[in-house]
């Protein structure tokens, strides 16, 4: 089963559903949704007294790639050194680890957030590199460190948020965004080196991104290396998702509670004997695009510079808790990005970031990351995430 399809077809208007039973009800975690071990991370993050460890339970809620949650750290009472693990990735989806070094970068704000406003002074330090092709990676690398000293402790809005930034990949409402919030996304970017943040608000550019998304999206999901190695981080089955506690799940995919529970609850040959017959249809992820009403670019001088991603990817963290805060749904919506690095990796003629480039309108801007964000259909559930020991070194 191919993993877009996949996702597709669980957003259903017509469902075919045959046998099943109360026990498979519960054995699916129908009933159980954001509950189990899996999620206890979101609940626990910060009941600890171990001192810096409490740092590390924020820094592991943050965004991440398809949920790969590439991230090992080593923790001292004076440091905490950052390591991307270069074995949790999507395959040919991101085959520079760029979109890993962006969800490292998300890691790495919300500790600083943390130190902040558990009583550190957080000094960090970024490791110079260039992003390559995957399999030059070591299993694991040095990507960042966090010297801690005794600090006063402060009031953080952006911490705060933490625990309720979950991506939301549901229609939005179509509603404009206030003004001084749009702006605020937009000045986000001034607080890093070699990052700027691009706004998109008016009916024009959202119909020219949803169309470079949406071509884009078809471009790279026809790749069969896409599919497989992004297969490997769909979790169908609810034991799977308390076991692995990593990846995309039924309850994150953006349709309805109801929709969701049907998907879960039928048995998996039922839903497999349903997509190869085309019994299922699925709301077309334009349209989930349409209802945006700000579309988001966050650009860097160099798109695979370590540093600049690690930044980016603070920036998107910042972003997505700000919008958080003020009770607003954001997600990531990166296809285009990801067809650069497609088109790269093959190398095909640079056509995807011609027209990025020509979007932003601004010369020596690279886009690596985008995103959506607006007033929410419906709230979602949080991922899984596996527990802190899980993630030291």
């Amino acid at each position: 089963m191919q993993r877009r399809a996949f996702l597709k077809a669980v957003g259903v208007t017509t469902v075919l559903v045959v046998g099943g039973s109360v026990w498979r009800a519960y054995d699916s975690g129908v009933f159980s949704v954001g509950e189990g071990p899996a999620f206890e991370p979101w609940k626990d993050w910060q009941e600890t007294n171990d001192g810096p460890l409490v740092l590390v339970r924020a820094a592991i809620l943050a965004a991440s790639p398809h949920n790969t949650q590439p991230w090992l750290f080593k923790v001292t009472d004076s440091s905490i050194d950052l390591y991307l693990d270069s074995r949790r990735n999507p395959g040919a989806l991101d085959p520079y680890l760029r979109e890993e070094h962006i969800g490292m970068g998300c890691a790495l704000e919300n500790l600083v957030l943390a130190a902040a406003a558990n009583g550190y002074a957080a000094s960090v330090t970024l490791i110079p590199g260039k992003l390559t092709q995957s399999a030059a990676y070591p299993d694991h690398e040095l990507v960042a460190q966090v010297g801690l000293a005794l600090g006063q402790k402060q009031q953080i809005e952006l911490y705060d948020a933490i625990p309720n930034r979950h991506t939301n990949r549901n229609a939005y409402h179509l509603t404009a965004l206030p003004q001084d919030f749009v702006e605020e996304i937009r000045q986000l970017g001034s607080k890093e080196t070699d990052v700027k943040v691009f706004v998109f608000t008016t009916d024009q550019d959202r119909n020219r991104i949803v169309d470079l998304i949406s071509k884009a999206n078809d471009i790279v999901y026809a790749d069969p290396q896409v599919e497989q190695g992004s297969e490997r981080w769909v979790r169908t089955e609810w034991s799977d998702v308390q076991k692995f506690r990593d990846g995309l799940i039924l309850d994150d995919v953006g349709e309805s509670p109801q929709t969701a529970a049907i998907a879960k609850f039928t048995p998996p040959w039922v839903l497999g004997f349903a997509l190869r017959h085309k019994l299922l249809r699925a709301k077309p992820y334009k349209d989930l695009l349409n209802a945006t009403p700000l579309f988001g670019v966050i650009a860097v001088r160099d798109r695979y510079d370590r540093e600049q991603s690690l930044r980016a990817g603070r920036t998107w963290q910042r972003a997505h808790l700000l919008a958080t805060a003020r009770h607003l749904a954001g997600r990531p919506v990166n296809e285009a990005v990801e067809l650069i690095d497609h088109q790269r990796s093959l190398h095909q003629e640079p056509e995807a970031m011609a027209e990025l480039s020509e979007l932003i309108g601004e010369d020596g801007w690279q886009p690596t990351f985008m995103f959506r964000l607006g007033y929410p259909v419906r709230q979602v559930s949080p991922s899984p995430r596996r527990p802190v020991s899980d993630v030291l070194l």
